[in-house]
């Protein structure tokens, strides 16, 4: 899993998501969902501009930490509700 460890460094500055965000120009609202980890994705500019006000390296806010249940090889999940609606409509031509 890839935790964002936004919130420690805020808290280690002493900085607020809303002074983080007048710095970075990034809407507050985006730099809520990263701080909060309840984003799928983050925008390269966005890390950009997080990097150089916060003066740190990627890796000070994104840490890969090895999954307890596997998600890859022979563990693989397949989405089934997408997997079953292909299956029918081929089975259909």
């Amino acid at each position: 899993m890839v935790k964002i460890n936004l919130s420690t460094i805020l808290g280690k500055y002493r900085m607020s998501q809303a002074e983080l965000a007048r710095k970075t120009g990034i809407r507050p609202s985006t730099i809520c969902d990263i701080y909060n980890e309840m984003c799928d994705r983050i925008n390269l500019e966005h890390l950009d501009r997080i990097c150089e006000v916060l003066e740190c390296d990627i890796s000070d806010i994104l840490e890969y930490k090895p999954n307890k249940i596997k998600k890859t090889g022979k563990y693989l999940i397949v989405d089934r509700k997408k997997h079953n609606k292909n299956t029918k409509h081929l089975a259909d031509e």
